[in-house]
């Protein structure tokens, strides 16, 4: 495909400050890209871009002298979204059930869906319409994969659990594994049975080798539009608002109520049982242990609000030095007192 930077502007509604005929077949990062390229920068990274070898930049449209042809937008980082669509050729995509797939008894499949090689849907499972399953899917019984959903290789989406529309599991992921449940009696643990199941609602997008466990009564729940990365963990009946971003390795425990808009960085580990309001953030490896009200910025273990953690952070440093001025002022109290 080849598109002329004139085109370009105009599907990314941007202004052009140089040639706008040049022609360009891909988009890349700033260290990759050629002439053929376009690429995007923001602060601090424009001075780089000036001098890289791309045929064209997109960049904030508060800048207005650039050393190289270039499109102004809003948002460098979403025009240049809609560039990397334009330029990544589709995948091919088969719409058919193929002759391996095992399908059991009521099973209910819409229009247009695409059942790759050796995926097992059980008793009364349904597929809505244009989803996708690649091999080696598993469909538990009653369960549910909504409309235009993709459904990557590996995946388990265990028996009445619920996936929304138009969402994205990828490979290794685990939807509505039995939750952490026992009741320990004479030194032995027995399973407290986990009847309830997972929903996934609509536009939710869950990472690799993520694990969310099904209730034990009820539902554990991931609400609309929210993205989980690799590694995670959710706890049975762990509720996760509207929006939300859970990045790799974080574990949030059991029946943990999480509102909207929250974003937990990397590493971070949520006890169970507790109330996160909405718009909060967790920088990386931070542990929540308390009711958490809304707008909140945390950081540390435990986890307390991000300036104070800063602030204890910095003390830590001072912390050898203040130690040595104190034995310094205990030997001279010691002389001082020997001295009376």
């Amino acid at each position: 495909m080849e598109k002329t930077l004139r085109e370009i502007a105009a599907l990314v509604d941007g202004n052009i400050l140089g040639e706008s005929e040049i022609k360009f077949t891909g988009a890349t990062s700033i260290e990759q890209a050629n002439l053929t390229d376009i690429t995007f920068a923001v602060e601090p990274h424009l001075q780089e871009a000036e001098g890289c070898n791309a045929g064209a930049v997109i960049i904030p449209k508060h800048v207005t002298v650039f050393a190289k042809p270039a499109i102004q937008v809003e948002n460098p980082r979403v025009a240049f979204t809609k560039l990397l669509e334009l330029f990544t050729p589709p995948l091919k995509i088969k719409r058919e059930v193929h002759s391996t797939v095992i399908v059991r008894d009521n099973v209910k499949i819409g229009k247009n869906v695409a059942i790759m090689p050796y995926v097992v849907i059980d008793d009364d499972a349904v597929i809505e319409d244009n989803a996708v399953l690649y091999p080696y899917v598993y469909v538990g019984q009653g369960a549910r994969v909504g409309e235009s959903s993709t459904i990557y290789p590996n995946v388990t989406i265990r028996e009445f659990c619920e996936v929304g529309k138009r969402d994205i599991i990828h490979s290794g992921a685990v939807i509505g594994s039995d939750g952490f449940g026992f009741v320990t009696q004479n030194g032995t643990h027995n399973k407290v049975p986990q009847v309830g199941n997972v929903v996934l609602e609509d536009d939710v997008e869950i990472g690799a080798n993520v694990g969310i466990d099904r209730a034990t009564t009820g539902s554990t729940r991931v609400k609309r539009g929210t993205k989980v990365d690799n590694l995670v963990h959710l706890g049975h009946n762990v509720q996760i608002g509207e929006g939300g971003l859970i990045v790799a390795q974080t574990g949030i425990a059991g029946s943990t109520k999480v509102g909207h808009h929250v974003t937990f960085a990397g590493q971070c580990g949520c006890v169970g049982h507790i109330e996160i309001g909405d718009n909060c953030t967790f920088a990386a490896r931070t542990a929540p242990i308390n009711n958490v009200p809304s707008g909140s910025f945390y950081a540390g273990f435990p986890a307390r609000p991000h300036k104070e953690w800063l602030r204890v952070q910095a003390s830590l440093h001072k912390a050898p030095n203040m130690m040595k001025k104190m034995r310094e002022l205990e030997k001279r109290l010691a002389e001082l007192e020997k001295n009376k």
